[in-house]
């Protein structure tokens, strides 16, 4: 099938950037949207232009950077799928394809469709780990936990931090992705020794590095390739309760 791409085109933070029109020619419905685009940019190579600049690393769905706003909605709004999952099948001959870099605040453009992420990696390092002892592996019955708080931390640790909850916030919140990691940690034994310390210093670096407030629009649960729950949003907010009277 044959395409038009509309995309996102700005050769530096400080510089204009612009929609710009390409063709996509004889794309296979079998391919990935980032196959697609490695041919679109082979072909600019070939005609002596720049290629278009976007993230990517694992292309299974792991890593979490192939961040793109595809026709309005982060990661092209499959359900449970990054940009590297989402086959060409879901569109049809002759569409146009709107492609566009993450939008908010603290993720700010570098080139193209790539924004620096790393106001994420900040909040992590902030508070987004236990200071417990990391010898050799315990046995598995060392520390006692009931499977129901396993599989809630669990649920709560599949956030890749690829930062779609952010992108389709109409706020540029990160408290989905805060929430995930205050979660994971504060339903476990290993994580309740720091639990206040954690969630203060981990919403005020939320704070500090630009992102918006929550007012439960749930497009962050909706955006999220891994089906991230804003349950665990509530359970931040009690965390940060908690932590008062501490």
């Amino acid at each position: 099938m044959n395409l038009t791409l509309h995309v996102w085109r700005q050769a530096g933070p400080n510089q204009p950037g612009k929609l710009e029109v390409y063709e996509a020619k004889h794309v296979s419905p079998d391919q990935s949207f980032l196959e697609m685009l490695d041919e679109v940019n082979e072909e600019l190579i070939k005609g002596g232009k720049d290629p278009i600049s976007f993230d990517h690393d694992c292309r299974e769905g792991i890593c979490g950077m192939c961040s793109q706003v595809i026709n309005g909605v982060p990661h092209g709004g499959q359900d449970r799928t990054t940009v590297c999952q989402l086959h060409m099948r879901t569109f049809k001959d002759g569409d146009s394809i709107f492609i566009e870099p993450w939008r908010a605040r603290a993720f700010p453009l570098l080139r193209d469709l790539v924004v620096d992420r790393t106001a994420l990696d900040r909040i992590i390092e902030s508070g987004g780990y236990t200071s417990c002892h990391t010898g050799g592996v315990a046995d598995g019955n060392a520390i006692l936990i009931p499977k129901p708080d396993a599989e809630y931390a669990m649920d709560a640790a599949e956030c890749i931090g690829c930062g779609a909850c952010v992108a389709g916030c109409p706020n540029g919140s990160a408290m989905l992705f805060t929430s995930a990691k205050v979660a994971q940690l504060a339903a476990l034994p290993q994580g309740k020794a720091e639990a206040a310390q954690r969630v203060c210093a981990m919403t005020e670096s939320m704070k500090e590095n630009g992102f918006g407030n929550c007012t439960n629009h749930y497009e962050c649960q909706a955006a999220c390739p891994k089906g991230i729950n804003v349950k665990f949003i509530a359970k931040l907010n009690r965390e940060f309760q908690k932590s008062l009277f501490e």
